[in-house]
């Protein structure tokens, strides 16, 4: 990995892999959900959408033109702590990658008759997120265990805030965050250093201002319930504790102890709820590590009248993990599929050119995967015993149910309020 600062503060990042024949570059933005107003709700996402929608120097469908005819993709997503533009192209025209990021980050026009238009399209994505009971579960869980801290806030926006925004609104949020210090330029493939340093600078040295001063954030209240009533075949269950932050000593033990828990066909989860009790199609747990607070959290969608079961038999399991730990087989088992993925996952071009900006968005070291992977092999049956018992044993569980009708009655949630 080689790394230059332009004297505007852009960090640029390249990873050099002479053996493949592409180039896949990230421009990188640290801002996202966490950082809007109560009236800027959805805000960083639709100025991801309005990027593509038009600069002085190419049209939208310019823009999309220029990138299918290389043979390569041009996309962008925005999440709770970032937002990253991001394409891969045949190494020849890797330039001509950088020079379409620079334009959309740098001259998009955001349209007054684009804006309303896309106003439409993302009110259309809301609706469509109100469809999926599953993710309305896990927004709930997230908003029981982290309100009132900012994290806790869903991406999309609401229908009022969105249909509130002017393009003055979009365009001092920009001027707001778009700025060098929060902009990080990740390549990967077949590339020189040099060579994407003075493409970047070429584009980018221009570019000016400063992040807004941090402020602090209230702290999660770490505990919660919610049942959304909603016309499904199953209900959807969502349990969860406090986790970890990205910065937490204990970050890759919590990695090991939710993959033997919940991360596989042979997760404990799994094989207890689906293959031997034949309770659910899919379950599995999850974590999120943040800037500063983190969460752990369980899925399950099962047949309404086996919720309160259901529910029973996750807390069960979470509480052997806290009493117990893990097998030893367990235990080799969920480092080896670790590892495993963890290797396989570096063939991903994309994958590659994201760890180098994250770590370089969340100011940490990046690791070699030889230093991931002792990482991974020094977790110890006692340290899974112990972060076992710093996430169940004190800490009362969330809920979230999103179903039919409330088959998980009072007696079953109250269970929730009571630490295993």
């Amino acid at each position: 990995m080689q790394k230059t600062v332009l004297t505007n503060g852009v960090r640029i990042l390249t990873e050099s892999i002479p053996y493949v024949r592409s180039v896949t570059t990230g421009f990188w933005l640290k801002v996202g959900s966490r950082n809007e107003e109560a009236h800027q709700l959805g805000m960083s996402h639709m100025i991801e959408h309005m990027m593509f929608k038009g600069t002085s120097h190419r049209s939208a469908r310019e823009i999309a033109e220029t990138i299918d005819t290389t043979g390569g993709q041009l996309n962008a997503f925005t999440d709770k702590e970032g937002t990253c533009y991001y394409g891969r192209v045949p190494d020849e025209h890797g330039a001509l990658l950088i020079d379409i990021l620079a334009d959309m980050l740098c001259n998009s026009l955001f349209d007054r008759q684009e804006i309303d238009k896309e106003k439409g399209v993302i009110l259309e994505e809301i609706r469509m997120y109100e469809d999926s009971p599953d993710e309305l579960a896990h927004e709930a869980l997230a908003e029981n265990l982290l309100q009132p801290h900012p994290v806790s806030r869903g991406v999309l926006g609401t229908p009022e805030s969105i249909r509130s925004f002017q393009r003055e609104d979009l365009l001092a949020y920009v001027d707001r965050h778009y700025v060098p210090l929060n902009l990080v330029v990740s390549v990967v493939g077949n590339i020189r250093h040099q060579e994407v340093v003075d493409y970047v600078a070429q584009h980018l040295s221009a570019l000016a201002g400063s992040p807004p001063a941090h402020h602090g954030v209230p702290v999660p209240r770490g505990s919660g319930k919610s049942i959304k009533t909603k016309a499904t075949e199953q209900t959807h269950i969502c349990l969860g504790v406090p986790g970890f932050s990205r910065k937490d000593k204990d970050r890759y033990v919590l990695q090991v102890l939710d993959t033997a828990l919940g991360g596989g066909m042979s997760s404990r989860l799994f094989q207890s709820l689906r293959e031997e009790k034949g309770l659910v199609y899919s379950t599995y747990s999850y974590h999120s590590c943040y800037e500063d607070v983190g969460m752990v959290g369980v899925y399950a969608g099962t047949s309404p009248g086996n919720a309160a079961h259901v529910i029973d038999l996750i807390t069960e399991e979470c509480q052997r993990v806290a009493t117990d730990g893990l097998l030893q087989e367990e235990l080799d088992r969920a480092k080896e599929q670790l590892k495993g993925s963890l290797l396989l996952s570096l063939e991903n071009m994309a994958i590659r050119m994201s760890r180098l900006a994250k770590a370089e968005l969340y100011q940490e070291k990046l690791l070699t995967p030889e230093e991931l992977v002792a990482k991974i092999d020094a977790v110890s049956p006692e340290d899974i015993v112990r972060v076992g018992r710093r996430l169940f044993a004190q800490t009362p569980f969330s809920l979230a149910v999103v179903g039919p009708n409330d088959q998980v009655g009072a007696s079953e949630i109250g269970v929730m309020e009571t630490a295993i």
